[in-house]
């Protein structure tokens, strides 16, 4: 399993929280490419609903990762 910005994009307006399957049937219903639901296939399944992106891939880079300063414009 491998994301990049790219892929994980797709998943930015998913309904959070989320199983797998809601997440699965979300990126199938949002022509998410093939690769994004092969990751989310990959997932381990507990049952439990993940809150956010960054408990699929927790190196997902945030708003604070990015040095703009919104302030200076």
């Amino acid at each position: 399993m491998y994301w990049t910005l790219e892929l994980a994009s797709y998943l930015e307006d998913a309904p959070w929280p989320a199983t797998k399957d809601e997440l699965i049937d979300y990126a199938i219903r949002s022509g998410a490419p093939m690769e994004v639901i092969e990751n989310l296939q990959e997932l381990e399944d507990d049952g439990q609903p993940y809150e956010n992106i960054e408990e699929i891939w927790p190196d997902y880079p945030t708003k604070e990762d990015f040095f703009f300063n919104e302030d200076e414009y």
